[in-house]
């Protein structure tokens, strides 16, 4: 592709926002623009040594510049978008505002159009709004009443190897609590980061995930070993239904971002993946604006909770109208002369039965509500919503 019809300082930051996207090696850059391999090196080494000011020609002959100014403000505007590649103009001209309030930033419009110019803004893919939906999860309007957590999107890093990313985030401040790289999506390396969470910022009342391991499981009340724990930590598991991860809307959005900033392309392993997570997360959190909060910050918005990870765990206690039997190594409860299957995840844990009449029985652990038990058919059933 020569350079035509545009100005060669429009064609170089292309090529350095082709470059910094990762999507393009030098090789290819040479042909995409239709200059040397040399010529590609010249132009990267001198934004990596002066940003946007190392690629205008380097003119001896001096010259009187009446918009010396603007030309400044547009340049630290193009600096920032080629570290932010995914920020559209709204985000980069608060981001920029909070860094110098003393320059005047010209408004989103103005900075749109001359990204716009320099080749900076990709189409966008309009996407059809999901029409508004209600749904049986608790409310959400200050921070710690409900987190989202996932895994979201497995890839593989450039030695071949899978990374899980997990994330977890405050609903309300859209606070990026953890994201972290892992090997596996099993419940031995998911508990330890939870654990970390929970004495980091402490417990929330909820936690929202969708329907599959470790978070949740085929069995009674879609229970797992992870989601008992948090039970017994007195958070309340929450799941979206299946094929509908627009119930983790907030959640899905982060994930967006998250994969536009840290994986094009995938990092070489495991560990420098997690430095690209580190560092998102830092500026997820601090530095970019989120319209959603007012163009603040998430870490702007967000406290720890007053609710501390415990030492260790209280005990389950049922009322006197409760039946209490203890779950076997394999699931079964013993039932009125009957073996009877209820959950592995609740293997010695004890669960509460309620009389309900006419030969049915409502199943508790602890205050949760997970199972009806029909002595007709002997077996333990979903609660109907």
């Amino acid at each position: 592709m020569p350079w035509k019809r545009e100005t060669p300082m429009d064609q170089r930051i292309k090529l350095i926002g082709d470059w910094l996207s990762g999507d393009y090696g030098k090789s290819e850059l040479s042909r995409r623009y239709g200059v040397s391999r040399p010529i590609v090196d010249k132009w990267i080494g001198r934004y990596a040594a002066n940003g946007v000011e190392g690629l205008k020609e380097r003119s001896r002959t001096p010259h009187r510049r009446p918009n010396q100014t603007s030309e400044a403000v547009a340049a630290r505007l193009i600096e920032a978008k080629l570290q932010h590649m995914d920020w559209g103009p709204k985000k980069l001209v608060r981001y920029l505002s909070i860094k110098s309030p003393e320059t005047r930033w010209p408004a989103p419009s103005t900075a749109g159009e001359l990204l716009r110019r320099q080749g900076l803004v990709s189409k966008r893919v309009r996407r059809t709004k999901t029409p508004a939906y209600s749904h049986p999860f608790h409310g959400c309007d200050a921070p710690n009443q409900i987190w989202s957590v996932d895994y979201k999107g497995q890839f593989k890093t450039a030695d071949g190897r899978w990374c899980y990313p997990l994330t977890v985030t405050d609903n309300d401040s859209r606070y990026l609590l953890a994201c972290q790289a892992l090997a596996r999506p099993r419940l031995v390396e998911t508990r330890p980061w939870f654990e970390w969470v929970f004495r980091e910022y402490g417990l929330p009342d909820a936690i929202r995930s969708d329907n599959g391991s470790p978070f949740a499981s085929v069995g009674l009340g879609g229970l797992s070993t992870l989601s008992v724990w948090w039970i017994k930590l007195g958070i309340i598991p929450e799941r979206i239904k299946p094929g509908r991860p627009d119930q983790n809307g907030r959640h899905e959005r982060m994930h967006r971002s998250l994969k536009a900033a840290t994986l094009k392309p995938p990092a070489q392993d495991l560990h420098r993946q997690q430095e690209a997570f580190t560092v998102f997360r830092e500026v997820f959190n601090a530095e970019r604006p989120h319209e959603a909060l007012d163009m603040e910050t998430p870490a702007s918005r967000y406290c720890r909770s007053e609710r501390r990870y415990p030492d260790k765990l209280s005990e389950i206690e049922y009322g006197d109208e409760f039946e209490v039997r203890k779950v076997r190594s394999n699931g079964e409860i013993k039932w009125m002369g009957h073996l009877l299957y209820v959950s592995e995840a609740l293997r010695g844990e004890p669960v509460g039965l309620k009389e309900a009449g006419d030969g049915l029985w409502e199943l508790y652990f602890s205050t949760r509500h997970i199972g009806d038990l029909n002595t007709k058919r002997d077996r333990f059933e979903t609660p109907k919503v």
